[in-house]
């Protein structure tokens, strides 16, 4: 893609003019950082008026996002985590957006089914785990549940 440019900088102090930007996209960012509203006032401060942002990031709800990547479980594999990443809470994740300026929604995604993690001890899981995602969290009454979070906003 010639006519692509790409262009690398730090997201909490993104290399472009205010207001320069009619959406942004954050996928599988946000649980990269310890207090993300350093990521968020940036990410308000490139869009205009107007301008709308999504973030995707893996689920602290979802079991098993709980159990392999969330300090706290006894399960919990360091194997292809960097330092501060961690399965976000939608209800945080909305309120850090919101506190930045933005009018904030939240929804719920899984049945992404995955091919690959870093932990060999857990891979042969995989489908047994991609099949419960599918079935399980593709309730409506599981949908709190699923495996990412999908957080989106529009600068007012």
């Amino acid at each position: 893609y010639p006519s692509v440019e790409f262009v690398e900088g730090d997201v909490e102090r993104l290399p472009f003019p205010a207001a320069d930007f009619d959406g942004v996209l954050l996928s599988g960012l946000v649980h990269h950082f310890p207090d993300p509203s350093r990521c968020a006032a940036e990410v308000f401060r490139v869009l205009r008026p107007g301008g709308r942002f999504v973030a995707f990031d893996p689920n602290r709800m979802n079991p098993f996002m709980w159990l392999y990547r969330d300090r706290s479980s006894p399960f919990y594999s360091s194997v292809g985590v960097t330092e501060n990443e961690r399965p976000v809470l939608a209800r945080e994740t909305a309120e850090v957006f919101r506190r930045a300026g933005f009018t904030v929604g939240t929804d719920y995604l899984s049945n992404l089914r995955y091919r690959y993690v870093a932990s060999a001890k857990v891979r042969w899981l995989l489908p047994i785990y991609n099949a419960i995602d599918g079935v399980l969290f593709g309730l409506p009454i599981a949908k709190r549940f699923r495996s990412f979070v999908l957080t989106f906003g529009e600068k007012n």
